[in-house]
């Protein structure tokens, strides 16, 4: 018999609820997925989606109250919700890291970068301040910077080096999980490609699993082995990265490939998708895509599409399918 498949984080029917002022707000409402050793998967979708909801809960960072969480959270097949504060805080930034969103808010203005990359070197790590110090200049050597530029503070570097700081910080003591939450986004093109290098070879180097969360699908084609298409809160749409950039079904995913610029006839014009994110706390009975879509029934408007299998891995959540 063969062995059972482990994975490196694995998610089972995730929600998440904050209850603000009478109202709930249904930021996740089902959420699964399963990340292998050393791959990287997509979270894609517009801003409210539920993608950075989804990393934060890895992480068990959602304040309580107002937020609740159900479902289960396994890394390294431990689930951890039966883990204790002080159990949390030894995986934070050890096994599981996680490039926050806005570099700019992400570090601290009264600390030298150094001093931060090795304070987070020291709680995991139990070493000296010289020894972390020194490991944080060599960290900050890794990824493009200067190491006698540590002892500098965050408003001395620009937008690009602060991302740069931000990413040593979060691979400080070598992640088996990284969460990238859209690391590139207050960066020029220039900048971005750069960033996105030295994510894809720091990955290889520490043969790490990645859940890189973006809306640009320029992004995704660059770096990742699955895509997970997330909308109101679902995923509407998973497989490997031919899957979703080759045969395409759902018909939110093929609105968002037709918003991207066409660079073989620059006189196409963009097809956006019409409407709006349903808002989280009055999410609609059946598909939460039904106002927007083009091929929206009436079996729509009433009923929730589960996934189903399309051939292979590939899932989607759409009344327009049938299973295989």
């Amino acid at each position: 018999m063969s062995e059972e498949k482990t994975y490196a984080l694995e998610i089972e029917n995730l929600n998440v609820e904050y209850h603000v002022d009478k109202e709930v707000v249904h930021a996740l409402n089902g959420i699964s997925f399963k990340l292998s050793k050393g791959e990287t998967i997509g979270l894609v979708g517009e801003t409210g989606a539920g993608k950075t909801t989804t990393g934060l809960s890895i992480l068990r960072l959602i304040p309580s109250p107002p937020g609740v969480v159900k479902g289960t959270v396994k890394v390294q097949g431990e689930d951890i919700s039966t883990l204790s504060e002080k159990q949390m805080e030894s995986i934070r930034g050890n096994v599981v890291s996680m490039i926050f969103q806005d570099p700019m808010t992400s570090l601290n203005p009264t600390k030298t970068v150094e001093a931060q990359i090795a304070e987070v070197i020291r709680l995991h790590e139990k070493c000296g301040k010289k020894e972390s110090i020194d490991k944080a200049r060599s960290m900050l050597e890794m990824v493009g910077i200067p190491g006698d530029r540590g002892v500098e503070f965050p408003h001395q570097f620009s937008g690009g080096m602060k991302q740069r700081v931000v990413i040593a910080m979060a691979l400080a003591c070598s992640p088996e999980i990284l969460i990238a939450d859209e690391p590139t986004t207050a960066l020029d093109v220039t900048i971005q490609a750069q960033v996105l290098d030295m994510i894809r070879e720091l990955k290889r180097k520490y043969n790490m699993s990645m859940i890189m969360i973006t809306h640009d699908l320029g992004i995704v084609a660059e770096i990742c082995d699955t895509v997970a298409i997330v909308y109101a809160g679902h995923i509407v749409e998973y497989g490997t990265l031919e899957d979703i950039f080759n045969h395409t079904a759902h018909p939110y995913t093929i609105g968002l490939f037709g918003s991207l610029p066409n660079m073989d006839d620059r006189m196409q014009r963009l097809k956006p998708i019409p409407g709006l994110m349903p808002d989280p706390t009055k999410l609609p009975a059946g598909c939460p895509f039904c106002p927007r879509c083009p091929h929206a029934t009436e079996k729509c408007q009433t009923t929730l599409p589960e996934l189903i299998h399309i051939g292979g891995e590939h899932v989607v959540a759409c009344h327009l399918f049938k299973e295989d």
